[in-house]
């Protein structure tokens, strides 16, 4: 192979797929409380498939090899560091001796457990002793194999701050003793709820990514649905908000061919060519609704999927059925109310009654101040105002909107904003 531009290229690729799945198997090994140790071992494996692969070129079954040198690294872990040392609770004593050793180890890490080990791997990373924060940083880490780096782009926040929150993270897993197993099910449902979330989380940062030099992280997107399939999949776990989580995953993702323009510009809702909007995944996500009504709650992700579901049927933009929209903000609201909530139903009270009345709207949001670094308030607040034709005030906020972004794109829009002469 005269280049090892695509040895790296397969290497980073299978680095995010496959990460978690090694790193969930040797979890189930060493034991939660050594997480860290599962994650060095999977490091290693990556570093040495790439110089390997480099030399040799590409093995016919990369994700076998991976799996393979895993296993060969955690056994030469295991007889190095044998005596005195706790691993997971149920097979420590088959670790201690060499009859046992290596075929305990065959059994636990392959890849035919893979989709049972990450299900169980999320719910050990949504502990309920951790932070929601910690939670989300634990499944990008752990689970989807993003780096420090790039986590503290996605909370905006510096590397030593993730460091520390992975560092205090695995600590209490050893302090708290946790098992690598599924929650009892008196746990299950509450547990499930910080899952789905840390998965909500993922998707929206994947969706609209808050510092990153491009707006839409596909790999982000893509983890998250693929983490979501799993619960759906699973016989262990109730299934209702995932199928509803994964409709409104679904009906938001298929319009991201439409998002951007040629030149990589924002193009708002009403700017979308709705040709370039992805029916399959439309259709999975009518499916996945579908399945989501079975059970007798309703969850935030079921009415968000139902706002979702009326943008992704109308034909065009002018055929958006806003009242049906609005009855679901108002159910949301009313469910969860919050500000962020309260200016998003704003918006469409906007699209039915004028740009007054959303202004007034928003101006009656209670808690509004807690809205002051959110910038899509004043972007918001630029557009009503802009349609209105109060052109100074529109491009005021704009410019405050502008401000408070991370995004480059964000902000190029804004500029354009700033800039599009009156009419």
């Amino acid at each position: 192979m005269s280049s090892t531009e695509p040895i790296e290229q397969t290497v980073e690729h299978l680095f995010r797929r496959e990460w978690g799945k090694l790193v969930a198997a040797l979890t189930k090994v060493f034991g939660v409380h050594n997480l860290q140790l599962a994650e060095d071992v999977v490091q290693d494996t990556l570093l040495a498939a790439l110089h390997t692969w480099k030399i040799k070129g590409l093995p016919d079954n990369p994700t076998a090899w991976l799996f393979t040198a895993a296993r060969n690294k955690a056994i030469d872990v295991l007889r190095n560091q044998r005596r005195g040392q706790e691993y997971a609770k149920q097979i420590t004593p088959l670790l201690q001796s060499e009859y046992t050793l290596v075929p305990v180890v065959h059994e636990l890490v392959n890849a035919n457990t893979i989709d049972d080990d990450r299900l169980r791997m999320m719910f050990v990373c949504c502990h309920p002793s951790l932070s929601t924060e910690a939670q989300v940083t634990l499944i990008l880490k752990t689970i989807c194999g993003f780096s420090v780096t790039e986590i503290a782009k996605a909370f905006v926040t510096s590397y030593d701050t993730i460091e520390k929150r992975l560092y205090r993270a695995r600590q209490t897993f050893r302090d708290n003793k946790v098992e690598f197993e599924l929650p009892p099910p008196q746990e299950l449902q509450e547990r499930l709820e910080n899952v789905l979330l840390s998965i909500y989380l993922l998707f929206n940062e994947g969706y609209n990514s808050t510092n990153h030099e491009a707006l839409i992280r596909k790999d982000m997107m893509q983890e998250a649905m693929r983490l979501c399939e799993l619960i759906c999949r699973s016989p262990a776990v109730p299934h209702e908000n995932a199928h509803a989580l994964m409709a409104l995953m679904c009906f938001t993702a298929s319009r991201n061919d439409a998002r951007l323009d040629s030149n990589g510009n924002v193009l708002l809702l009403k700017q979308q060519d709705r040709s370039k909007w992805n029916r399959a995944l439309i259709e999975n996500g009518i499916y996945h609704l579908e399945q989501s009504a079975a059970g007798d709650h309703m969850s935030k992700f079921h009415i968000e999927a139902g706002i979702a579901y009326e943008h992704a049927i109308a034909r065009d933009y002018a055929h958006t059925n806003w009242n049906h929209i609005l009855n679901c903000y108002n159910l949301l609201y009313h469910s969860y109310p919050s500000p962020v909530i309260a200016l998003n139903r704003a918006i469409v009270v906007a699209e039915l009654h004028g740009p007054s009345k959303g202004i007034e709207t928003i101006n009656a949001i209670p808690d509004i101040t807690s809205l002051k670094n959110y910038y899509l308030l004043p972007a918001t607040l630029g557009e009503l105002h802009w349609q209105l034709k109060e052109y100074d005030k529109a491009r005021d906020y704009f410019k405050e909107a502008s401000r408070l972004t991370q995004s480059l794109i964000e902000k190029r829009l804004l500029e354009q904003k700033i800039k599009q002469p009156a009419h």
